[in-house]
């Protein structure tokens, strides 16, 4: 079992894209073989490449506010909210807020 607070694994700059961070919070380090949690934060003015992959992800909303852009939606976001994003369709979360925009995602391997 693993049990600690978020803030203690460390937060790594996700590649090329700027504002937005990511801990790896349960992985396969830990023994978890099916899933992955991570915990995003995005700054302010700052979103997530529009892409798409081949995985699904479940995502929920920590805190601050967002948008969920969507293929043909988008959607305002902000703590509570939960979300399925199914695998090839693409999305990027943008931050609106004046805060950091953070949220949980679960991704399998």
């Amino acid at each position: 079992m693993k049990v600690d607070h978020y803030t203690n694994i460390l937060s790594e700059k996700v590649e090329d894209v700027p504002g937005v961070t990511v801990r790896w919070v349960i992985s396969d380090k830990d023994g978890a073989p099916n899933f992955a949690m991570r915990v995003f934060d995005i700054e302010p003015g700052n979103s997530t490449p529009y892409h798409n992959h081949e995985w699904e992800h479940e995502v929920f909303v920590l805190d601050g506010k967002g948008v969920l852009r969507g293929q043909d939606q988008e959607w305002n976001l902000e703590y509570g909210n939960v979300i399925f994003i199914p695998g090839m369709e693409m999305h990027q979360f943008i931050n609106i807020g004046k805060t950091v925009f953070r949220f949980i995602c679960l991704i399998p391997y």
